[in-house]
C-alpha cells in the first residue's frame, strides 16, 4: 500500500494533465435489481475508464467511455458524411461521466475468476441501480488497485476541499463502500430472491429520482416515508419568529425535507403548524412549528420560490440561511382547504412585501392572476416515442461534447501566451450576435473581441477593438450595445453620459457619433425599430427613459428624439426593459413588473399586464407577436398575447386590449426549489437569470428559450412548457459563471455563452436533464485547445481594419 500511495501521488502529478488514471479495458452494465425493464443491460461492450479532473478544484470525474474497434471509426465517419464521424457521436451514447462523490457509494470486488469489478450508485435511477464496470481478465492487478485508490482519494477532495495529500488510511477507508454486495451484472434468471440489497431497500414508489414539483408532492403523498441515513440531511435551526401583528394564514400540515444524497424528500413531522404573520414595514414571516421542535423561520421574499401543487396537496419552497445554504421543504396538506387557505396567506404576503401595497386594494382579476401563476401545473408524461423524437433530434455542431471555446482576448497577447485568466482583472460583461453576418462582439472593459462563426459551427477570434473612445477622446466602458444597420455599426452606452448614445464604425473599429437624445430625457434602454430591424439599412430605433417611450432618429439634426413619437407618463413607471415584433410592436416592462402593449409609438398601451411583483430585468417576443417573454431575478414569465373568443378573437393584445375579466394567463418558468436547493448547495450563489431570449431567425420559429444563472446554462423547451412535461428544461454547467448568452441568429441548435475569459459555441444537445450529477459536474476547461481550436493573438495596438 506504502508503493501505491507514493505511485498515485505521481499518478495526480502538477494538474497539468487531464486523465489522471485509467483502465483501458472493460465492460460497462447496468444493473437493476428490482427494475421491471430488465435485470441487467450491457450499454458498452467495449470501454475504458478514466478518472479526469474537471475545471473546479478538488471536484474529479468517473469517465467511461464507449471503445471502437479497429475499423470501425472509418467506417462510421463515411456513413455520417460532413455532419457524423466519432466526434458528432461522442456525447451521452458513447461517454457516461459520473461525479466522484461519496455518495456515489463506490465499492471494489472480485469475481471468482479473477476479474475485477468496480461499481457505484445510479444516481437518476431507482434504489439499488448500480452501473458497473468490469475490467477485462488482461488489466494487471496493480492498475486497478491504482484506480481504486485515485477514486478514493478524489471522494476525500471533495468532500473535505482540500488535497488528498493530508488524507491518512484510515480517511480513505472510511470513504471505502462494504455494505452491500455487487450483484452479478449479467445473471442468467434474476436474483431478486436471493440479493440482500432487495430485502433492504426502501420501496422505489417513495424515492424521487427525477425531481420535478408533481413527482416530489406526489412521492410526499405515499404512505411510508423514506427511512433516514446517517448522511441525510439535517435541517438547520430554526430562527426566533418576530413579533407578529397579524396573522394571515394558520394551517397544519405534514413537514417534509429535500435529502441531498438521496434525493428524496423525507418526511420530518406529521403534524406541524404553519403560519403566515405580517411583522410590520411591509414584511411578512413563515413560521412552521411541531409539538416537540421549531422547525422553520424565514421572511416570507422572492427567493422562497413558492410552488403550490393542487392534486398533490403540497407547497413546495426554499429556505436559506445567512452562509448562503439552500433547503428544500415540502408542506403536504390533508385538506384541499387548508392549502387554499395557506397559499392565499403566502401569496399575499409576497406580493404586498414586493408592491408595499395592501392586497384588499388590488382588483379581483389581478389577483386570481398572480395566484394562478405560482400554481403548478399538472405535468404529463409524455409517451415514449415523442422521448425518441426529441433524443434522436439532429444538432448542428462539430462537438457535441463541450462545445468549441475560443481563446481569450487582449492586445497585449502574444502568440505563446495561453493563460486563461486576464492580469487587467476584466472580464467579458455582454454579448451582441450578428444578424446580417455570422459574427459575434463580446465587450470587456473598453474593449471589444470580435468572433466568427465558422460554416462548421466553431467560434473563431478574429480580432480585438482596443481603447472605446468617445469622438472627443474620452475613454470609457460600453455599459450596453445593440448592432445597427446591417451590423456595420454597434450603438453603445456611456454610464457617465445618460442623455447621449454612441455609434462605433465596425469597419474602422472606432467611436464616429454622438448622439445626443434629448436635455431632459435621458436613455435608459434602447431596443431596435423592429424584430429584424438589423438586417436592414433601418436607422431609427426605441429609447426608453424610466417614465417615457420615444424614438431615436440619428438623422436629426441636434437632439435625436423625434417630438411627435413620444409617450411620456406623468408617475414614474421604471421602464425597465422592450422589445419589438416584426411588425414592429412594442413590448415594454417595469421593475414594478408590469408589462405593456403598444402597437405603435405615441398612444397609450393597448394591453397592461398585471405586476406579480418583481422587477422585470429582460424582455423578448417572438417575430410574430404571440408570446412574451419577460425575466425577473428568480424566475421567467411566458404570456400568450393571442386573445381567444369575446369580440376580439384572433388580434394580439399589441393591437386590442383584452376584456378586463380575461387577462392573459402567464406562464411561470421557474427552476424546481430542489434544484434551486442543489444549485445553491454547489455553488453557494443565489438564482439570478440573465435576460431570457428565444431562439430567432428570419423564416424560423421559436422552439427553445435560453438564459443562465451562475455558472448555469439553461434552456426550456417551448414544445415541452406548451405541452406541461414534466421536465421543460434542460442545462450545462461551466466551471465559470456566465456572464451573457444568446443562440446564433437562425437556429435552435447552437448556443453562443461568454464566460468571463472564454466564448463559447455549444450545441443544445450538450445540454442535459438536471440531475444531481449533471448539477454538480462542471464541463472541462480548454475544450477548444484539445479540440485545436485556438484563438488568433493580437500585437498591441491591433484593432479591426477592414470590412468583414
Amino acid at each position: 500500500m506504502f508503493m501505491l500511495r507514493n505511485l498515485s501521488k505521481f499518478v495526480f502529478g502538477d494538474g497539468s494533465k487531464e486523465s489522471i488514471v485509467e483502465i483501458p479495458q472493460g465492460q460497462l452494465y447496468l444493473v437493476r435489481p428490482h427494475s421491471i425493464k430488465g435485470y441487467s443491460e450491457l450499454i458498452f461492450k467495449d470501454a475504458a475508464a478514466t478518472i479526469r479532473r474537471t475545471g473546479l478544484e478538488f471536484q474529479y470525474q468517473l469517465v467511461v467511455q464507449r471503445a471502437y474497434e479497429e475499423g470501425e471509426e472509418d467506417l462510421i465517419d463515411e456513413e455520417g458524411g460532413e455532419e457524423g464521424g466519432i466526434e458528432a457521436l461522442v456525447g451521452e451514447k458513447d461517454e457516461k461521466t459520473f461525479l466522484l462523490d461519496e455518495e456515489l457509494q463506490f465499492r471494489t470486488d472480485v469475481r471468482q475468476t479473477g476479474e475485477k469489478i468496480f461499481a457505484w450508485r445510479d444516481l437518476s435511477g431507482d434504489v439499488g441501480d448500480l452501473w458497473e464496470f468490469v475490467c477485462d481478465a488482461g488489466v494487471k492487478p496493480e492498475t486497478a488497485a491504482l484506480f481504486e485508490r485515485v477514486a478514493l482519494q478524489c471522494q476525500y477532495e471533495r468532500k473535505f476541499r482540500r488535497s488528498h495529500e493530508h488524507a491518512t488510511e484510515e480517511d480513505l477507508e472510511a470513504l471505502s463502500y462494504y455494505e452491500e454486495p455487487i450483484p452479478d451484472a449479467s445473471p442468467v434468471a434474476s436474483p431478486a430472491s436471493k440479493s440482500p440489497v432487495t430485502a433492504a431497500a426502501p420501496e422505489p414508489a417513495d424515492l424521487f429520482p427525477n425531481t420535478t414539483q408533481e413527482n416530489m408532492a406526489k412521492k410526499a403523498a405515499g404512505k411510508a416515508p423514506v427511512p433516514q441515513t446517517e448522511d441525510a440531511t439535517a435541517a438547520p435551526p430554526s430562527a426566533a419568529q418576530p413579533d407578529a401583528k397579524e396573522t394571515l394564514a394558520a394551517t397544519t400540515a405534514e413537514l417534509h425535507l429535500f435529502d441531498f444524497p438521496t434525493g428524496t424528500f423525507i418526511l420530518q413531522d406529521a403534524n406541524v403548524q404553519a403560519t403566515v404573520t405580517e411583522i410590520g414595514n411591509w414584511e411578512y414571516w413563515l413560521h412552521i412549528a411541531g409539538d416537540e421542535r421549531e422547525w422553520l423561520g424565514q421572511p416570507i421574499v422572492e427567493d422562497i420560490n413558492p410552488v403550490f401543487n393542487y392534486e398533490f396537496k403540497s407547497f413546495i419552497f426554499n429556505h436559506y440561511l445567512d452562509d448562503g445554504s439552500a433547503y428544500s421543504w415540502l408542506l403536504r396538506f390533508k385538506e384541499q382547504e387548508n392549502l387554499e387557505v395557506f397559499q392565499q396567506g403566502v401569496m399575499q404576503a409576497l406580493w404586498e412585501h414586493l408592491n408595499q401595497t395592501k392586497w384588499a386594494k388590488a382588483k379581483d382579476t389581478d389577483r386570481d392572476y398572480v395566484t394562478e401563476a405560482f400554481q403548478d401545473l399538472t405535468m404529463e408524461d409524455a409517451p415514449d416515442e415523442e422521448e425518441e423524437e426529441d433524443d434522436e433530434e439532429e444538432y448542428e455542431s462539430a462537438d457535441e461534447g463541450e462545445g468549441n471555446r475560443s481563446e481569450h482576448y487582449d492586445e497585449d497577447e502574444s502568440e505563446d501566451d495561453t493563460e486563461t485568466q486576464e492580469k487587467d482583472g476584466g472580464v467579458n460583461s455582454q454579448l451582441a450576435v450578428g444578424y446580417k453576418h455570422d459574427r459575434s462582439f463580446v465587450v470587456r472593459g473598453n474593449k471589444i473581441g470580435v468572433f466568427k462563426h465558422t460554416p462548421d459551427n466553431q467560434l473563431q477570434f478574429s480580432t480585438t477593438i482596443s481603447n472605446v473612445k468617445t469622438p472627443k477622446g474620452k475613454a470609457f466602458n460600453p455599459n450596453k450595445v445593440m448592432l445597427h444597420a446591417e451590423d456595420t455599426g454597434l450603438v453603445m452606452q456611456n454610464l457617465d453620459n445618460p442623455n447621449s448614445l454612441f455609434r462605433m464604425d465596425l469597419e474602422t473599429g472606432k467611436v464616429v457619433d454622438e448622439w445626443k437624445v434629448h436635455d431632459d430625457i435621458p436613455v435608459k434602454v434602447f431596443a431596435p425599430e423592429n424584430k429584424f430591424a438589423q438586417m436592414s439599412g433601418e436607422q431609427t430605433f426605441l429609447g426608453l427613459s424610466g417614465n417615457a417611450l420615444y424614438r431615436v432618429d440619428p438623422r436629426l439634426s441636434g437632439n435625436k428624439l423625434v417630438d411627435d413619437q413620444l409617450k411620456q407618463y406623468a408617475t414614474k413607471n421604471a421602464f425597465s426593459a422592450a422589445a419589438t415584433t416584426q411588425k414592429g410592436h412594442i413590448a415594454v416592462s417595469s421593475e414594478k413588473g408590469d408589462i405593456r402593449l403598444f402597437d405603435r409609438l405615441g398612444i397609450n398601451a393597448k394591453t397592461l399586464i398585471p405586476a406579480l411583483g418583481d422587477p422585470i430585468i429582460g424582455m423578448d417576443v417572438s417575430a410574430d407577436g404571440r408570446w412574451v417573454l419577460a425575466t425577473t431575478r428568480t424566475y421567467l414569465l411566458l404570456i400568450d398575447a393571442l386573445q381567444k373568443g369575446g369580440k376580439n378573437d384572433g388580434k394580439l393584445g399589441f393591437e386590442k386590449a383584452f376584456a378586463k375579466d380575461d387577462k392573459p394567463q402567464p406562464r411561470r418558468l421557474a427552476l424546481t426549489p430542489a434544484h434551486v436547493a442543489q444549485f445553491q448547495h454547489e455553488t453557494k450563489a443565489p438564482i439570478s437569470f440573465t435576460p431570457a431570449r428565444f431562439n430567432t431567425g428570419v423564416d424560423d420559429k421559436e422552439t427553445t428559450i435560453i438564459t443562465a444563472t451562475g455558472p448555469f446554462i439553461v434552456t426550456w423547451s417551448m414544445k415541452k412548457v406548451l405541452a406541461n412535461r414534466r421536465d421543460p428544461y434542460s442545462i450545462k454547467r461551466y466551471a465559470e459563471e456566465v456572464k451573457a448568452d444568446n443562440f446564433k441568429f437562425g437556429s435552435d441548435k447552437n448556443l453562443i455563452v461568454a464566460l468571463p475569459n472564454e466564448v463559447d459555441m455549444v450545441a443544445k444537445r450538450a445540454l442535459q436533464r438536471p440531475t444531481r450529477e449533471s448539477i454538480a459536474t462542471p464541463s472541462r476547461v480548454g475544450a477548444a485547445r484539445r479540440s485545436g481550436v485556438r484563438g488568433s493573438y493580437l500585437g498591441r495596438g491591433d484593432i479591426v481594419n477592414s470590412p468583414y
